[in-house]
């Protein structure tokens, strides 16, 4: 089966990252299926992308903070007649406000965005990907994932729990085919800091700490088709990881494949 035949999920579709990766995968013949909540930017994104690349590319638009929405998105596709087999688990979002100041239903529709229904999405496409003997999923995770936990924040402890299950994941399914990667990367040019509400902060930062969303998009690609389950894009953030991580990351993906006491299969 060719990248023609394939058909890729991307959650945050409508901006930044989940462009990138967009625009990267229908450059290589894959069809997409696009999901943000803004219907109107995906609306241009889908034409955009049939036509300069001449893919099939169907919109979707759902706010993952809705604990229904996962299942909403599979059962579209499924209707559709379109079968996922690359996933890129791309929506997110970060508060900035004191965890007991901020109210539960904003931390839940954190927990919510970046925490269930990734795992969800995995858990309702990975079956068919194994079934096929095929599929690529991409979990963004963040450099985050490496550094001390932020103050108040819930976003370290997400994007830990998404890069330590994203290698879990990919221990279990890489012997049938289907390879994932979690994506740690650091600061990126794109909304983010917008919709955080620290863009004066950030942009102070030197630019030698910053991506493009194409160089992050290209780097976690290579990373998820050569089967690496983590990818830290750009060698300065390879160098901050490496220097708050008492173990490098691949032996800990070893030791914990080979000494898991519960592993199955």
């Amino acid at each position: 089966m060719t990248a023609n035949s394939r058909t890729a999920l991307v959650t945050g579709a409508s901006a930044g990252i989940g462009t990138a990766f967009a625009r990267h995968l229908a450059a290589q013949g894959y069809s997409l299926l696009l999901v943000a909540r803004r219907a109107d930017r995906l609306n241009d994104l889908a034409a955009e992308l049939r036509d300069t690349h001449a893919v099939r590319c169907d919109v979707f638009a759902a706010d993952l903070t809705d604990p229904a929405a996962p299942a909403a998105i599979v059962d579209h596709a499924t209707l559709q007649g379109i079968q996922i087999d690359v996933l890129i688990n791309n929506a997110g979002l970060s508060g900035n406000t004191a965890f007991t100041e901020t109210p539960w239903p904003t931390l839940a529709g954190e927990i919510q965005l970046m925490v269930t229904a990734p795992t969800e999405l995995m858990h309702r496409t990975a079956g068919g990907m194994r079934e096929r003997g095929w599929g690529r999923i991409v979990n963004l995770s963040s450099l985050a994932a490496f550094s001390p936990p932020g103050a108040s924040l819930l976003y370290t402890g997400i994007k830990s729990y998404v890069a330590l299950v994203s290698q879990s994941l990919d221990m279990e399914l890489k012997p049938h085919g289907v390879h994932v990667t979690a994506l740690c990367p650091g600061f990126t040019h794109s909304e983010f800091h917008d919709v955080m509400g620290t863009r004066d902060t950030a942009s102070k930062l030197p630019g030698i700490l910053w991506q493009e969303p194409d160089e992050v998009v290209r780097e976690g690609w290579n990373a998820v088709m050569a089967g690496k389950p983590v990818c830290i894009p750009g060698t300065v953030n390879k160098i901050v990881a490496s220097g708050v991580r008492p173990l490098p990351v691949r032996l800990q993906y070893v030791l914990g494949r080979t000494l898991n006491p519960f592993k199955n299969g």
